[in-house]
């Protein structure tokens, strides 16, 4: 399949990117984010779908606004987010991996102390953040260059934030770029922050936790803020995917 820019991306594996996400072991992803904050999906795209999704980021109509990084402060590089209708494998990523986090992100906030709840179906968590005015689609494409790097953050966005969410590196390491490795940082009480290196390779899944996540202490369960963020590229030019779950203000 050669890289085509177009909004409905065709998917080169057979039976489609639902059939994929439902034969990951999502009881194993669980235990790894229950456990450090993040789980890895090996291989989740192919290089073709990589690709073609990395060739969007030309296709201005696909977006609805581009961020210069160094102009706010976040580091260097851009990104660009797209606007609804999304393109069809993105749409499609979005609404069949978040039944799968719903539980334990209702776990979470639970041994959190929040109230929030999150319902099943991705659908019915939008019309809530839409009627608490955040209707801005927030899945992104993020282009980094020699010396670009992303600032640690955490993507909020509004009063409803879902605590999970995703990023596929869309770009293959020491090939088409070196540096620019995925970092998370963890804040326990009390601690210094903890890092975390996540060795990802083209095609490539990490899925983790946008702001805070439970831990279970000698005292009883307290709360880590997590913070994620990209080292500097030494050279060429990397683009990833980011799954965001809740829509922005």
């Amino acid at each position: 399949m050669t890289a085509r820019p177009q909004g409905n991306l065709a998917l080169d594996r057979q039976g489609g990117i639902a059939a994929r996400i439902e034969a990951i072991d999502w009881s194993r992803v669980t235990a790894d984010l229950d456990a450090q904050g993040c789980a890895m999906l090996d291989g989740f795209l192919s290089a073709d779908e990589c690709s073609s999704l990395a060739a969007m980021y030309t296709e201005e109509r696909l977006f609805r606004s581009r961020v210069v990084m160094g102009r706010h402060g976040f580091g260097r590089g851009e990104y660009k987010y797209f606007r609804y209708p999304l393109p069809e494998l993105i749409a499609e990523l979005r609404t069949a991996i978040y039944p799968h986090l719903v539980p334990l992100a209702n776990q979470w906030n639970e041994a959190m102390g929040f109230d929030e709840r999150y319902p099943p179906q991705h659908v019915e968590f939008i019309k809530r953040c839409h009627a608490a005015g955040q209707p801005r689609p927030t899945p992104l494409l993020l282009q980094y260059g020699p010396g670009d790097y992303n600032c640690l953050h955490q993507d909020l966005y509004g009063e409803h934030v879902f605590p999970l969410q995703m990023a596929i590196l869309l770009s293959a390491p020491d090939r088409d770029f070196t540096g620019g490795e995925f970092v998370l940082t963890e804040q326990r009480p009390r601690m210094q922050s903890r890092p975390e290196v996540v060795p990802l390779r083209q095609g490539d899944a990490v899925i983790f936790a946008v702001h805070h996540r439970p831990v279970q202490g000698t005292r009883g369960t307290y709360r880590v803020n997590l913070r994620h963020g990209v080292s500097r590229i030494r050279s060429g030019q990397r683009h990833t995917l980011g799954i965001i779950f809740h829509d922005a203000q």
